[in-house]
């Protein structure tokens, strides 16, 4: 079995240097995270980090130091990256509205990669993010968004449960909430809705309250469109969801509602409780999630940081022809396109039909 080389670009955050608000400003920079790109790589046995690419010098260097990258493998700038080095996957870990263009020249790149492990969301405006994935399968490169949830153990047998083992039945409803802002947040919720039921929104209806906490909590140098807010989506598989994004930090928490035809589920990743009722004879009847083959509730402790390992290994059997991309470019669009209606819905002041007409598509939500 080959040693696959990666590349990072963006050496920020959720690339390896630990995030304001979720890690302790004395470790940022200096403690190897598991739950980011570079400690994805770490993990996974057959996969090397060999360089990493950023515009900010000083950043750079500080993440080179904390995960042993040699200096001769530090890029100033993406392109002289992908012009000098040989790679088989290229992670990008900019901003949200600035992942088009390092996506779209890593794909084309003499560096070659086989696989791009992008960060959600996948780009700020659909039209990025179709062309995004139209220049990916051109060049026959895995587009893999990572959408966290979906590396995780607990979800992916509880998407068989639901999407083959009939496990709800017709989902008539679901409900969901979390904390702003739509972008950084909600693209949790609605790539577990997508994935959940294996659907696509047609219809959406949306508010949006204005309000950012990331922008402090990052300590950004600029503000962007991302706020919380949230409204109504019928998927077409006939089920209707409520998406509530509003609620500040401190006194939020994820949870999910889905009620169909053969049971429902609670699932509250904040507070690592996941429930589920069955529907028999017209009672619900709870059932652990145990006889399911779901040991205990996710939680962002224990799932949440196992996800990026998971990830960087479900990429090495990609690579291996093992795999099937788990989370591709065009899924992970659903959940953005939804988003971008929600603000069109509030612009507008009407419901907005999806797939979004081409003018629409090329409206940009700027987030972290």
């Amino acid at each position: 079995m080959s040693t696959y080389r990666a590349g990072i670009i963006g050496a920020g955050g959720i690339a390896g240097l630990g995030i304001l608000g979720m890690h302790d400003e004395e470790d940022i920079g200096r403690k190897k995270f598991t739950a980011s790109h570079a400690g994805g790589y770490d993990a996974a046995e057959d996969i090397e980090l060999v360089a990493v690419a950023d515009v900010d010098e000083e950043k750079l260097d500080r993440f080179g130091e904390a995960w042993d990258v040699p200096e001769d493998g530090r890029y100033v700038g993406h392109e002289a990256m992908l012009e000098s080095e040989d790679l088989d996957v290229v992670s990008v870990c900019t901003p949200s509205y600035l992942h088009h263009d390092p996506v779209v020249d890593a794909a084309r790149s003499a560096a070659e990669p086989a696989a791009i492990w992008c960060e959600k969301p996948i780009a700020s405006s659909v039209s990025d993010a179709n062309e995004m994935v139209a220049v990916c399968d051109e060049t026959d490169t895995e587009l893999v968004v990572n959408h966290s949830f979906r590396f995780t153990e607990k979800q992916r047998r509880l998407a068989e449960l639901v999407r083959e083992e009939d496990l709800l039945g017709e989902v008539h409803s679901v409900s969901m909430q979390f904390r702003m802002e739509l972008l950084r947040n909600s693209t949790h919720l609605l790539d577990t809705l997508v994935q959940l039921l294996d659907a696509r929104a047609e219809r959406v209806a949306g508010h949006i309250t204005g309000e950012n906490e990331a922008v402090d909590s990052l300590e950004a140098g600029e503000t962007v469109d991302d706020a919380g807010g949230g409204g109504f989506v019928v998927m077409d598989d006939g089920s209707f969801a409520t998406v509530d994004c509003t609620i500040p930090r401190a006194d939020s928490s994820m949870t999910m509602q889905f009620v169909g035809s053969e049971g429902k589920l609670y699932l509250n990743n904040d507070d690592g409780e996941w429930r589920y009722w069955r529907l028999d004879d017209g009672d619900h009847v709870e059932v652990d999630l145990a006889e399911y083959g779901i040991e205990g509730a996710w939680t962002w402790e224990d799932d949440y940081e196992r996800a990026f390992p998971n990830a960087a290994r479900h990429i090495q059997d990609v690579l291996d022809g093992e795999a099937e991309n788990r989370s591709p470019g065009d899924v992970a669009t659903r959940s953005l396109e939804i988003i971008v209606g929600f603000y069109l819905s509030h612009y507008t002041g009407g419901q907005v039909s999806i797939p979004l007409d081409r003018p629409l598509r090329d409206v940009e939500i700027t987030s972290w």
